[in-house]
């Protein structure tokens, strides 16, 4: 085997924002926190290097899942828009990534290299991946469930530090239960990372933006197949570039303290409080999926028992852990605390810090347009008008400039400041699905 260079170490550091002062009798402690890695690579001396590709890049697995089912052919540009984007995307491969194509209808089917492989990517195998690109055809039903756990077996059986999907859909997940696909992603997560891409606008939002959400991915509509090219070169070029797998956010608190949640609230915001698992006496481990080149904001919320005047605390330790092969955990050196500090200073305990308040309000700016739309499709206008006057007047308060423009085409704003808005009558039902899939997308607090 070829002696390649070392891996570098990647640099992870932890940056906390709060106001730490509470006032006598206050038990909600809130906290930003911000993790950044940097400079590439791998895991670091603690453990033994295994052998990367060139560059000190780590090895990685991609399986691209293409729906074939018959509606792909409703236009024929989808299905010739798929072909492309995939081959788009098999063109962004780095050398010696292990790849395959699965076709995905109402079954799963390995469209290259075939015979429960994967293929490894130089000029040859590209070629043969395009070749066979060109003989899938749009026929049958749409089970989304069987895609994944072929893509899971596939990605599974490499020895790789990176497992990662991409699934295309232009349909909802008529052929089987959503119980089965709910069962299909609680047995996917943590086993590989997957972007989720809708196209047109025949297929089921919460759908696709649920399969992102359990894997770990991102969630997106592509609603003119003319854009899957760009968009599938820019998934896999984001992929490549990714250096650390399973990174968990370790929670420490103690005796007393309970965590009310954790979110992750920039680039989008992701409830991850249900997906801790325990990690030792007081402590748990939040799934933050891959990592490159980065930077992410999380929300933590806590209660600690109150304390008297002057009194403080260590409300909670923050630090980075990805597991390893013998079940233990390697810790990547960063941590943040989150203090509690108990005063009788009016000014300081009330102050609230710009970074919390920044995200609460695009948490709240998330929900709000989610339940917007979900009134307006059932006929309560008035409530919809209020909650997305509400989303209104949040993006233009947060400086949320994409998100009010997405906003624009659902309603017409008369007042951003005040939120007074009014529905409009007629909307693209790309322009819904839009807002509906980025309404989770955040814009980061302004240093």
């Amino acid at each position: 085997m070829a002696n390649f260079a070392k891996p570098n170490v990647p640099r992870f550091s932890v940056d906390v924002y709060q106001n730490e002062y509470l006032p006598e009798g206050g038990s909600e402690v809130n906290a930003i926190v911000t993790v950044t890695a940097t400079g590439g690579g791998t895991l670091g001396s603690a453990v033994s290097a295994p052998v990367y590709p060139p560059g000190g890049r780590p090895s990685a697995a991609v399986a691209i899942m293409v729906d074939c089912s018959g509606s792909m052919d409703y236009p024929p540009t989808k299905m010739r828009g798929a072909r492309d984007a995939t081959a788009a995307a098999i063109d962004t491969l780095r050398d010696g990534t292990l790849f395959a194509v699965i076709g995905g209808t109402h079954v799963a089917k390995e469209v290259y290299p075939g015979g429960g492989r994967l293929a490894v990517a130089d000029a040859t195998t590209r070629e043969q991946a395009k070749q066979a690109l060109r003989r899938l055809s749009a026929g049958g039903g749409t089970a989304i469930g069987t895609w994944l756990r072929l893509a899971d077996r596939l990605l599974s059986a490499a020895d790789v530090t990176i497992r990662h999907g991409i699934l295309l859909t232009d349909g909802r997940n008529e052929h089987e239960s959503a119980e089965d696909l709910r069962a299909t992603l609680d047995a996917c997560a943590g086993r590989f990372t997957c972007d989720a891409r809708g196209v047109g606008t025949d297929w089921e939002v919460k759908e696709v933006t649920g399969i992102a959400s359990a894997l770990l991915g991102t969630a997106d509509i592509v609603a003119d197949p003319a854009g899957l090219a760009a968009d599938f070169t820019r998934m896999m070029e984001t992929a490549m570039g990714k250096e650390v797998a399973d990174v968990s956010l370790r929670v420490w608190t103690p005796v007393g303290t309970a965590i009310r949640f954790v979110k992750q609230v920039a680039p989008t915001v992701d409830d991850l409080t249900g997906r801790r698992t325990e990690a030792g006496p007081r402590a748990g481990d939040y799934p933050t999926g891959s990592w490159g080149d980065e930077s992410r904001d999380y929300h933590l919320c806590l209660t600690v028992p109150p304390a008297g005047l002057g009194q403080e605390m260590l409300a909670a330790r923050v630090s980075l852990v990805v597991p390893q092969p013998d079940g233990t955990a390697q810790n990547l050196g960063a941590q943040g605390l989150v203090r509690a500090v108990w005063t009788d200073d009016m000014a300081a305990s009330t102050a609230i810090s710009p970074q919390v308040a920044h995200y609460t309000g695009q948490a709240e700016l998330a929900q709000a347009i989610q339940k917007g739309l979900d009134l307006r499709k059932a006929g309560d206008f008035d409530g919809a008008t209020a909650k997305l006057g509400r989303a209104v007047q949040l993006a233009n308060a947060s400086g949320n400039a994409d998100t009010a423009k997405l906003l624009a085409k659902v309603v017409d704003v008369v007042d951003a400041v005040t939120g007074t808005v009014r529905l409009k009558t007629r909307v693209a039902e790309a322009d819904e699905m839009t807002l509906e899939t980025r309404s989770t997308k955040t814009v980061r607090v302004k240093k």
